[in-house]
């Protein structure tokens, strides 16, 4: 039985809606230039065209912690500057997420969280005790509902 082939055909004016479509979504992402990691203060700074920088501690991006700083400094941008990837890590990273403070999957950033919540500092535990002092949390209204 011979083997079925389709062909498929784009007109020009298709091709030329295509792009213009894309052109429209071009400018809403926001695009690294350079991304660099800095070892001295264990940051991982994005540089943007507008001259924007914003630096990210490595410790709280899913997926570099264990990392050497050789392959930390290895960060390729990707998608036209809106993703980085460190290819001797296989991590990657989308740069609308890290702006909305997306610093990993759901459950990764769970996970900080709740070893967040398990800290002992002395001004936790001081602030804690100061809030004991005022009765503790204070009650949900049922009725009103929380916040309001």
């Amino acid at each position: 039985m011979p083997k079925k082939t389709h062909n498929v055909r784009t007109s020009s004016a298709q091709i030329d809606s295509a792009i213009a479509r894309a052109r429209h979504f071009e400018g809403n992402d926001p695009r690294v230039i350079k991304v660099l990691y800095e070892a001295k203060g264990d940051f991982v700074s994005l540089f943007f065209a507008d001259g924007l920088k914003v630096s990210i501690p490595r410790i709280q991006l899913q997926g570099l912690d264990p990392a050497k700083q050789s392959q930390l400094s290895k960060i390729e941008i990707v998608g036209n500057g809106t993703g980085l990837h460190w290819p001797l890590l296989d991590v990657d990273h989308y740069v609308s997420g890290l702006l909305e403070h997306r610093f990993g999957t759901k459950r990764w950033m769970n996970e900080i969280g709740r070893r967040g919540g398990l800290a002992r500092s002395k001004a936790k535990i001081t602030a804690a005790r100061r809030n004991g002092l005022k009765g503790g949390r204070p009650k949900i209204n049922v009725l009103q509902g929380a916040g309001r």
